[in-house]
């Protein structure tokens, strides 16, 4: 099966009620805003230090290396996301700036090729002699994608020849003559080199990523024979007593069918093994894909598409563990879930990947930024009560408010490049169709058999299912449409030039549809309010109910229900009513819900346990998409709510 092509982000445009709140702030808000952060200059925001340690790795001023030993991927990140941003939208101001930083970096490479300001300012001696800890790989792996991301967005390559000079030399490093066991320790390079190899032409790239991907895991553990030798240097004191399991490299990657370990480390190898699997026509390594995908989604997964649900090392822990007050779910975590389905339905032109997708952008992804793109969050719990997200306790990690920045920063800028290249998931292409994968309104261009169409497409989504595609081009150019149908739509209708659609293929998740230009093509969505249930199985749900509208999942918060939240009882044999409100968070659905509330008012101040009858205040209940909340004011959260029998 031919591997489906996302679109260059030039031919896309977005103009969408619901994505607009995010996208328009990227080249207007987070990207200025972000720059202020990597040159040091918003107050009372976590310091940088990012240019600062590129100026003193190039000599141009002295100082001490700041930061994290992957400090680097921040700019790496931000770079990334003016390539995707400029795009769409052109900016010589912006790309100046960014051609700057650019000639920083390489005046911060050294002679053979080597990049990397931590290892070059504070420990140069300890090159590559700490895989495990000291990312010198993971942050190489940034650094390529972005510079790929500009080339292919600007045509300037001098990005590019300095990541290739370094790709070269780590290529030579990990040889099968100098280091034939090696590989990182935590994977992002992989699919890195994958890209520069799509784009070069340069084989040994692909080569060394399909050889990080089939060390991993070999008896001895290449970590644990690390740590005996004499240049080893403990980084991060938490992986002092390290289990292999923490990196996915506890098995080779080929025997490997649940998914382990730092959650943002797992799909990002995943992400690189499917593409290997297809470039490779390695059946068997894609199946494992498959395998790993299924646990992920069907056993290790929230509801709102976060994975990584413990809080101690960012990581996975066992099938139907999700507990929602103390979980991580990391921002990154489920930006690189939506890049390992990007792949799978790229590979096998199956929606079930991009209903995931969807669930993951519009939920966790979204929850992690502000609506005013200037703080973030790093965790996304689904039940959150800020009294007790106190330090040195089990829910330190859960911030009841988005911050202005972290000491370790890495999904600021991830969220930056993902809402820059939202068109790369909404669109595919193969030789003779377009794939729609995401209803966002705008402009989308594509070359099919040989000739330029255009597809106009309007949609009111998520609030609404109609979706109206308008196909321009030359009218003897007949092609299919290849139409997702989400997972959860159970009723919807087509129409071709107002002709009701009755015998359309549908496969896999998706409508095909034969057009030519000048068409217009229209289809209705039933998104009805939906209640969930979690498998009995995911204990922490257990009686509880979580609310779905189209992609959305919907929360409780205490701004329009007051505190304790836990005591609400949804009854879900009631009507649910839905409201349109413009003015509220720039215009979002909310949803009424009628049930029941424990009342305090039989107890007393200093009573903690008694015999006592239960009193019910029957209430009504205002839900908001769970991607908004903390928003207007901190407060009390909840998505999954109790549920009155």
């Amino acid at each position: 099966m031919t591997k489906l092509r996302s679109l260059p982000l030039k031919q896309i445009t977005i103009d969408d009620s619901f994505w607009n709140k995010y996208t328009k702030l990227v080249p207007e808000v987070i990207i200025p805003y972000q720059w202020d952060i990597l040159n040091d200059k918003v107050e009372d925001a976590e310091p940088s230090h990012c240019i600062n340690n590129f100026e003193i790795a190039a000599k141009l001023k002295e100082g001490e290396f700041q930061g994290a030993v992957f400090q680097d991927t921040d700019v790496a990140k931000w770079l990334e996301a003016v390539a995707f941003s400029l795009a769409s939208r052109p900016d010589p101001e912006l790309e100046k700036s960014a051609d700057e930083v650019i000639k920083l970096i390489g005046k911060a490479q050294a002679e053979d090729g080597y990049l990397n300001t931590y290892f070059t300012i504070k420990e140069p001696a300890l090159r590559f002699t700490n895989l495990k800890e000291g990312h010198e790989l993971y942050t190489a792996g940034h650094l390529i994608e972005a510079a790929v991301a500009y080339y292919k967005t600007t045509g300037k390559d001098e990005f590019l020849k300095i990541m290739m000079r370094f790709a070269d030399l780590i290529c030579s490093v990990f040889s099968e003559e100098n280091n034939s066991k090696g590989y990182p320790g935590h994977q992002e390079i992989e699919l890195a080199l994958i890209k520069l190899y799509e784009v070069t032409g340069t084989k040994k790239y692909m080569e060394l990523a399909k050889a990080f991907i089939e060390r991993r895991g070999k008896a001895p553990n290449y970590f644990l024979e690390e740590e005996k030798t004499p240049l080893y240097k403990n980084i991060f004191p938490e992986l002092q007593d390290y289990l292999p399991i923490y990196s996915q490299s506890h098995i080779p990657a080929r025997e490997q069918t649940t998914a382990e370990g730092h959650a943002v480390r797992a799909v990002y190898m995943y992400c690189a093994m499917a593409d290997l699997a297809y470039e490779y026509g390695d059946q068997e390594l894609f199946q494992v894909c498959e395998k790993l995908w299924d646990n992920i989604v069907s056993r290790r997964m929230y509801i709102t598409g976060g994975i990584g649900s413990s809080g101690l090392l960012e990581r996975f822990t066992t099938d139907y563990d999700l507990p929602n007050n103390s979980n991580y779910a990391e921002t990154c975590a489920s930006i690189g879930l939506a890049l390992f389905g990007r792949r799978m339905a790229q590979i096998t032109h199956d929606g079930r990947y991009m209903d995931i997708v969807e669930t993951a952008l519009y939920n966790t992804v979204l929850s992690g930024i502000a609506m005013d793109g200037k703080s973030f969050f790093y965790v996304n719990p689904l039940e959150v009560w800020p009294d007790n997200c106190m330090p040195r306790t089990s829910k330190e990690h859960v911030k009841p408010v988005r911050q202005k920045w972290f000491g370790v920063a890495c999904c600021p800028p991830n969220i930056a490049r993902t809402l820059a290249s939202l068109g790369e998931y909404a669109y595919f292409t193969s030789e003779d169709s377009l794939w729609v994968n995401l209803f966002i309104s705008g402009t989308v261009k594509a070359n099919i058999k040989g000739k330029e169409i255009s597809v106009d497409v309007q949609t009111e989504f998520p609030h609404k299912g109609r979706v109206q595609l308008s196909i321009g081009g030359g009218s003897e150019l007949t092609f299919t449409l290849a139409v997702r149908i989400p997972g959860y739509v159970r009723e919807y209708s087509a129409s071709l030039d107002k002709a009701e659609i009755k015998d359309a293929e549908c496969q896999n998740g998706y409508l095909y549809i034969e057009v030519s230009g000048q068409s217009l093509l229209e289809l209705e969505f039933s998104l009805p309010v939906r209640f969930l249930h979690a498998n009995p199985l995911v204990r922490e749900d257990s009686g509880k109910v979580a609310i779905q509208k189209g992609p959305l999942i919907y929360c409780l918060e205490e701004a329009d229900n007051g505190g304790n939240l836990p005591a609400v009882y949804i009854d879900t044999k009631k009507p649910i009513k839905e409201e349109y409100i413009p003015e509220l968070l720039g215009g979002t659905t909310v949803l009424t819900v009628y049930g029941k509330k424990l009342s305090d008012s039989n107890w007393k101040e200093k009573e903690l346990y008694k015999e006592s009858e239960l009193i019910w205040e029957d209430k009504e209940f205002k839900a908001v998409p769970y991607c908004y909340w903390c928003n207007r004011k901190p407060g009390e959260m909840l998505v999954w709510i109790k549920e009155l029998l």
